[in-house]
């Protein structure tokens, strides 16, 4: 009888997200009647953390777990005053995503697939769930990730629709400018070992 050769699964390195040099960001668009009398939203995360679980090499299997403070979303946006920032800002936390009730917003991965691109670069798709404002639902990101040394840097965007997550909408001139269903997220990530 010939031996059997049992080899263990690669071993997962662990990255832990940093904030300090990473990018969270929101975009909500105008829309109504008279939406070209709104402004654009550009809305920053300035407290999240999370981990990103890989297999050297080969990237899967692999995970993610991200964890946003919704209080900590404010308005970046250059068309408004530091005012009308102010002003958003308290509309976010008493109107829009409530961070007293429902103080996180996060992502859990479920399956991550990838494609190598070569000098430690991959194309990666996320498929996880997205809960924010107490609503769980699906979410798949795609990203592209850079593995250097000890350092994982992960860039994409993805799209929600914000009534699917019940997350009201801020609205002016009697409901003819209101913030559009569709919002965007765009991130840029740096993981350390």
């Amino acid at each position: 009888m010939a031996p059997v050769s049992l080899s263990a699964p690669p071993a997962t390195v662990t990255y832990n997200l940093d904030a300090s040099q990473s990018k969270f960001m929101a975009h909500a668009n105008r829309s109504g009647l008279l939406w070209f009398k709104g402004k654009s939203h550009h809305l920053a995360a300035s407290d999240f953390s999370g981990q990103v679980e890989l297999t050297p090499e080969t990237i899967t299997p692999a995970s993610l777990h991200l964890v946003v403070k919704a209080a900590s979303l404010h308005e970046t946006g250059a068309a408004f005053t530091d005012q009308q920032k102010q002003i958003i800002d308290k509309e976010l936390k008493d109107i829009v995503l409530l961070p007293d009730q429902y103080p996180d917003i996060t992502y859990q991965s479920t399956n991550v697939t990838a494609k190598g691109l070569g000098a430690g670069r991959y194309d990666v798709k996320i498929n996880g769930n997205l809960t924010l404002h107490g609503v769980t639902r699906p979410v798949t990101i795609p990203a592209t990730v850079t593995l250097n040394g000890s350092t994982l840097r992960a860039t994409g965007e993805f799209s929600i629709d914000r009534d699917d997550y019940k997350v009201k909408a801020t609205s002016a001139a009697h409901g003819l400018v209101r913030v559009d269903d569709d919002i965007k997220f765009e991130f840029d990530i740096v993981g350390r070992r």
